[in-house]
């Protein structure tokens, strides 16, 4: 399996090559030069996999079609030893419930932080230690988060030999248990870098300091966020559990709504729809933030930033410029890298925009790609918050809130939709009390977290001087 990148750089790279890279040269992700296609024999066959062996052995079996530069047998003991019940608190892994009539919630957020971020980021830190071992070197991540990428980031790194994370997030944006995760950690591997701005321009920092080649090989500087192929293709795996977890045989078909704010997490679910898994449609949920609702709307891509980005109570979906959005588009562009690198190196550099709605591939989206969108506010959050507590007895956080809202537009009879939910409901406590008049179940592991010494530095959205941090903290 070679991997290219999508603005054409004419370099092929195998999966443990770009595991430690980030972004390709040019500035494109990465992605696989063809996906591999699953007939109903192969589909059959992990089915069966799933209910007789279990998360760990799909995982395996999927991640094998992708990774061949690592010996299948360390492959195996690397998923075994991230998917155990004493990780995600399930020996399902990933157990699927009913929530209301054509609507489940897929549980995803039973790790260590208490997100979904830690089912990948989980394998990302073992197969990290394991690459790094066999090369004998070392390797720096650089990262931004808005919230869960981050905890789930370093709870999967601290203490991993040969690794270090500096961890960018938007001072004062995230919740104040989000914030506690992060900063709480002593590590001495572990920075925690609080950037004067939003989430938009601690990306902006990061893809700065990857696109300088020349620092970016000199300090072996990697990332861990969703441009990380590596921790896509960890997602892909929770798309085949939920539609094994909801059908009993593969001429059904499913919907599946996400939560969406980088698109990282939707678009695992496009790799696994590629790949053959009978998905209906792809339900894109954001909240105010709607770059991505008003694209599969209008056909138009418009950034926001500065102040235009809205402060929210689904404070993790708080972006404008989604990163992933990119590999999608090349995929619908019918892979044309030069006309993928002129919207997004071009027009969005010049312009913030670009405009796809008299294009005949737009319709493609969701004719072709069963993409459709919808958004939530915060008063929708409360009412949905309300509801599925009072009504159905079941507390979610905001974000899954965002999801269920949407997911109840485009609920179709005869096929499950699929909510995934992101994180526990003490990640927001706030909103929640606002919701329901009570405190979300906490945690005994994070009693009085809040209230422990921080470790943290605060820094202007600069890339030089966080280039500067970087360099000292190596020597």
């Amino acid at each position: 399996m070679r991997y290219l990148s999508t603005r054409g750089h004419s370099e092929r790279k195998r999966f443990c090559e770009i595991l430690l890279e980030g972004l390709a040269p040019d500035g494109g992700l990465y992605l696989p030069e063809t996906y591999p296609r699953l007939d109903g024999a192969a589909l059959q066959r992990l089915r069966e996999v799933f209910a007789q062996e279990g998360y760990a052995q799909l995982a395996f079996e999927i991640l094998s079609l992708y990774i061949d530069d690592i010996a299948p047998d360390d492959l195996a003991a690397m998923c075994k030893k991230t998917y155990t019940a004493k990780v995600f608190g399930n020996p399902q892994i990933v157990p699927l419930r009913p929530l209301e009539p054509g609507i489940w919630l897929e549980a995803l957020s039973n790790g260590p932080t208490l997100a979904f971020k830690d089912m990948a980021m989980q394998l990302l830190g073992n197969l990290f230690e394991y690459e790094l071992k066999r090369r004998g070197e070392e390797l720096n991540i650089l990262g931004a988060t808005s919230g869960d990428t981050g905890s789930a980031a370093e709870y999967a790194m601290r203490g991993k030999q040969g690794v270090r994370v500096f961890m960018t997030s938007p001072a004062g944006r995230m919740s104040p248990f989000q914030q506690a995760q992060m900063f709480s950690l002593q590590d001495a591997n572990i920075f925690n870098i609080a950037v004067d701005g939003v989430f938009d321009d601690c990306q902006d920092m990061v893809k700065a300091v990857s696109n300088d080649l020349v620092f970016k090989s000199k300090y072996r500087i990697g990332t861990v966020n969703s441009i990380n192929w590596a921790r896509l293709l960890a997602q892909v795996v929770y798309y085949f559990a939920g539609y094994f977890q909801a059908t009993t045989s593969n001429s059904e078909k499913v919907s599946f709504t996400v939560p969406s704010g980088n698109f990282g997490n939707v678009c695992a679910g496009h790799v696994a729809r590629m790949m053959g898994l009978p998905i209906a449609h792809l339900v894109v949920a954001t909240n105010e933030n709607d770059v991505l609702d008003e694209f599969f709307k209008t056909g138009v891509y418009r950034v926001r930033g500065g102040k235009d980005t809205h402060e929210t109570s689904s404070p993790s979906m708080d972006i404008s410029k989604a990163s992933n959005f990119e590999r999608f588009v090349f995929d619908l562009l019918g892979r044309d890298a030069k006309r993928n690198k002129s919207l997004f190196a071009d027009a969005l550099s010049r312009a913030g925009s670009f405009d796809l709605r008299d294009d005949p591939v737009f319709p493609e989206a969701a004719a072709r790609f069963g993409f459709l969108s919808g958004k939530s506010t915060h008063a929708d959050r409360l009412a949905t918050i309300r509801d599925c507590d009072q009504r159905l007895s079941c507390l979610i956080d905001t974000h899954t809130a965002d999801g269920v809202k949407v997911a109840r537009e485009y609920r179709q009879e005869g096929v499950p939709m699929i909510v995934l939910e992101t994180a526990l409901p003490i990640k927001f406590a706030q909103t929640i009390v606002e919701a329901t008049g009570r405190e979300p179940e906490r945690p005994s592991k994070f009693e009085g977290i809040e209230k422990l010494p921080k470790k943290v530095v605060s820094m202007a959205a600069d890339v030089a001087e966080i280039k500067r941090f970087i360099a000292a903290n190596c020597a």
